[in-house]
């Protein structure tokens, strides 16, 4: 078995630490933000993570038969992910917002974007460049998921219902990185591997970008 796992964490470490420098980031890791603030990341989170299960479809659709062993796996993320968006939408009602305005909404455009590229990457050019989305998404919940779940519930005095999408992600993604490691490691061909370092570094930026025209 290869470890690509660590030769992408390598390879994708400057974007990661660019992302991670992102103001809205680290006030929100503090719990220093508004309830606006919060309300639209929440947004923007239903924006992307409504079309997760769709990706995931999309993706497990055009892998070829040689690497079953891939499609195996994304049907166990679609039963992990089904149905997260609802969450979201809950956590908004809770902050007092009209969560079926924001169902029927429109995206910011940076979130559009990402999207768009997701599908893009899947339908255009490798459906396993997808795996670097979920390298950024997952492992960027685990960083500042719970952490900042407490600190803005406090900050805000929210109850813990208006948290359920951030609280749950911490702990759930940590278990599904261990998962995406392994799976990870089992990808030796090297137009995969380098379409899903290329990715990464990718969505780092574009899933940055939500978070830089989030207004504080």
């Amino acid at each position: 078995m290869s470890n690509f796992f660590d030769e992408l964490m390598a390879a994708t470490e400057q974007e990661r630490q660019n992302f991670q420098a992102i103001e809205t980031l680290q006030k929100g890791s503090a719990g220093e933000i508004s309830l606006t603030g919060y309300q639209a990341f929440l947004t923007q989170a239903y924006h992307h993570v409504k079309h997760t299960t769709p990706l995931l479809m999309a993706c497990g659709s055009r892998i070829p038969a040689q690497k079953e062993w891939l499609r195996n796996a994304i049907a166990e993320y679609i039963e992990e992910e089904l149905g997260h968006q609802e969450w979201i939408l809950n956590d908004i009602n809770v902050t007092g917002m009209d969560a079926e305005a924001v169902r029927y909404g429109t995206p910011h455009y940076t979130t559009e974007l990402m999207v768009s590229y997701a599908y893009d990457t899947i339908t255009r050019v490798n459906p396993i460049g997808f795996f670097g989305m979920v390298l950024v998404l997952e492992g960027t919940s685990i960083a500042l998921a719970t952490h900042a779940a407490e600190k803005i519930q406090q900050n805000l005095g929210l109850p813990k219902e208006a948290f359920s999408y951030l609280s749950s992600h911490g702990s759930l993604d940590i278990e599904h990185m261990g998962f995406y490691e392994k799976l990870m490691n089992q990808v030796v061909d090297k137009d995969d591997q380098a379409q899903i370092i290329h990715c990464a570094n990718m969505f780092y930026r574009l899933y940055g970008d939500i978070f830089r025209a989030i207004e504080l």
